[in-house]
């Protein structure tokens, strides 16, 4: 039975439930949706367009064929969550393909070694205390607390993210939480 209501009237879940009957009205109204903040998202992580932009085409190509597979809420996920983690494990693969091609040029090592949006913004919204414990986190701590804390991810989507158990997500979260209670007193 199809769903009466205007595509736009819908969320997410919705729409990525009607995609998995291949309705394509839906499609483009999800795309419409959620492509905006995908591609500052991917950008955030990415300084190379041409990569956003093919990450961008096989997220959505794989959610046209994968939207069968989405478990949404029953399973404790998003619709958006699911749209990201596709989208992170696809810029993963982007990197891991240039990697095996060729040696980044000098310019863009440079560009590797600038900091990254996520944390300018921790840096230009916490106090000197805070950043310095920050960045004093070990890397596997900080990008634990980089998907849950700033992209507001659950542990489970964190989890298939990062291709980590959920347990080692919440352990290196707490210890996370100690390291900074620790740096901070």
């Amino acid at each position: 039975m199809r769903d009466r209501r205007a595509p736009d009237g819908m969320d997410e879940e919705r729409l990525v439930r009607l995609v998995a009957k291949g309705d394509r009205g839906a499609f483009e109204e999800l795309y419409r949706r959620t492509s905006p903040w995908m591609a500052v998202r991917l950008r955030r992580r990415c300084s190379d367009e041409q990569i956003v932009a093919e990450v961008m085409q096989e997220t959505y190509l794989a959610v046209w064929r994968a939207a069968g597979a989405f478990a949404g809420s029953a399973a404790g996920g998003t619709a958006v969550g699911w749209l990201w983690t596709i989208a992170a494990r696809r810029l993963v693969d982007a990197f891991r393909r240039r990697a095996h091609h060729a040696e980044p040029p000098p310019a863009a090592a440079a560009q590797l070694m600038a900091p990254a949006a996520e944390e300018e913004a921790l840096a230009a919204g916490v106090g000197d205390d805070v950043g310095d414990a920050l960045r004093r986190l070990a890397p596997e701590l900080r990008e634990v607390l980089q998907a849950t804390v700033l992209d507001g991810l659950s542990v489970r989507e964190t989890a298939v993210l990062l291709g980590l158990p959920e347990g080692t997500v919440k352990t290196r979260a707490r210890r996370a939480r100690i390291a900074m209670r620790k740096a901070l007193t």
